[in-house]
Formats: C-alpha cells, sequence, structure tokens
C-alpha cells in the first residue's frame, strides 16, 4: 500500500495484481471519514493507516456499490462497530446484489462486480448536497446509477470513485482506455457518465482523486480533455 497526502486527504493506493485500486481516508478535527473499502484483504492497512494518523474512523462513504469499492465493508464494520455507514439512496440496492432498474432510468445493464455476500446494511442514504463532516455529495450517476462523489468543502478537493479514471489515462467513465480497461468495461451508462463529468468540471475541483490511478492537482485541462473524448467517441 502506498500512502499519499494532499491538504486533509490520504489516498490510500493498493496494487495486489493487475488492478490497482484506492480508497480515502479525509482528517476530520477529531476523526476520519473512510471513502470507499477497496478489496477484502485491505482492512488491515487501512485500519493501520488511521491509527498511524491518530484518529478514528467514524464514517464510511461509499461513491458506488461495485466489489472494489466495498471489499473491506464487512470486516471494516466488525472492528469499528460504532462506525457509520453511507451510501446513495439507489446504489443501497447494489449493495444487496439487486442489479435491477428502477423506472425511469436508461435501460442499459448494470455492469461490473457487484456484491452477493455483504452484510453489512447501511446507516444512511445520501441525496445531492448532503454533508457528512466537511464532505459534501454530489451525485454523479453513470458508472452505476447511484454513483456519487464527495467535495472537501475547505479545499475544493473532490473524490470522484469512478465516475474519471487516471490509471491508464485520464478518461469520464466508460471511455475505453486499454492501459486500464476495467473501468470502461463496468460502466453502466455513457450519456449519464458524460453528464456527471461536466457537473464535476462545473465545480473546478483543486484537485481530482479518482478510484484508480494518482491524485490530479489543477485537473480542469485533463477533465475537459477527457470529456471531449468522452463525446467524440459516444
Amino acid at each position: 500500500m502506498k500512502v499519499t497526502k494532499i491538504d486533509h486527504v490520504y489516498q490510500l493506493a493498493f496494487m495486489p495484481t493487475i488492478f490497482p485500486v484506492n480508497c480515502y481516508l479525509i482528517e476530520e478535527s477529531d476523526s476520519l471519514t473512510l471513502i470507499d473499502a477497496a478489496i477484502p484483504s485491505s482492512y488491515k492497512k487501512i485500519l493501520k493507516a488511521a491509527k498511524d494518523i491518530g484518529k478514528p474512523i467514524k464514517q464510511i462513504v461509499l461513491t458506488h456499490a461495485h466489489s472494489d469499492h466495498i471489499g473491506s465493508l464487512d470486516a471494516l464494520k466488525e472492528r469499528l462497530q460504532d462506525v457509520k455507514v453511507n451510501v446513495s439512496k439507489r446504489d443501497a440496492l447494489l449493495l444487496k446484489g439487486d442489479k435491477s432498474l428502477l423506472e425511469g432510468e436508461p435501460k442499459t445493464p448494470i455492469r461490473g462486480g457487484v456484491p452477493k455476500s455483504i452484510q453489512t446494511r447501511p446507516d444512511r442514504l445520501l441525496g445531492d448536497g448532503d454533508m457528512i463532516g466537511s464532505l459534501r455529495v454530489v451525485t454523479t450517476p453513470g458508472h452505476t446509477p447511484g454513483s456519487i462523489s464527495l467535495i472537501d468543502t475547505r479545499t475544493n478537493t473532490m473524490i470522484v470513485g469512478d465516475a474519471f479514471q487516471v490509471r491508464g489515462g485520464v478518461a469520464v467513465s466508460g471511455t475505453l482506455k486499454w492501459l486500464f480497461p476495467a473501468p470502461a468495461m463496468a460502466t453502466w451508462n455513457k450519456e449519464e457518465s458524460i453528464r456527471s463529468a461536466k457537473k464535476i468540471k462545473a465545480i473546478n475541483p483543486s484537485v481530482l482523486a479518482a478510484g484508480h490511478g494518482k491524485m490530479l492537482g489543477t485537473p480542469t485541462r485533463l477533465i475537459t480533455q477527457a470529456i471531449e473524448q468522452a463525446e467524440r467517441r459516444n
């Protein structure tokens, strides 16, 4: 695991094989919020990182319910029994293994690894504009119907889950990058992804922190290029 810190954000980068994945610890005045839970073997290193920082994890927020973002959820909940688990109202269905589409949603199939045996149930269902400590929720559907991003309101850093990928080249979710094709192959709806990418661009994040790849400072130019590429290929 590699730890990288920018302001209040710690990126925990796991590289188990050819499929690297990130989760994030967000430092508050007296606690930590964990964004995503990586893969099943990650929980020990997540707990160690929190111990090294010296603050307890009080909140877990899931950007979406794909298996590589919720892998250590049950293990963490077992060890942090007072932690509160947060997920969007829409992706709470995916967390239960339900891949059915709701009325009014584009009828493209939900793709990617969806959990079949997660026992943890969320304490709070999130919507656009909700706050968790210093983090504000932004709904960014596309990769999954209920994907969300989180803005650190102190610095405008944005943790975007798989709305963008950085690994293999900066891309909007659904745009295939052959050096790292997995996020595109696991994307539900490309049109929704582009709309969400434009929503992220309009916020003008100071740092873009994705589920796969390094954190990007001053990312506006790369975000713009990625959106243009996604529109050309769509």
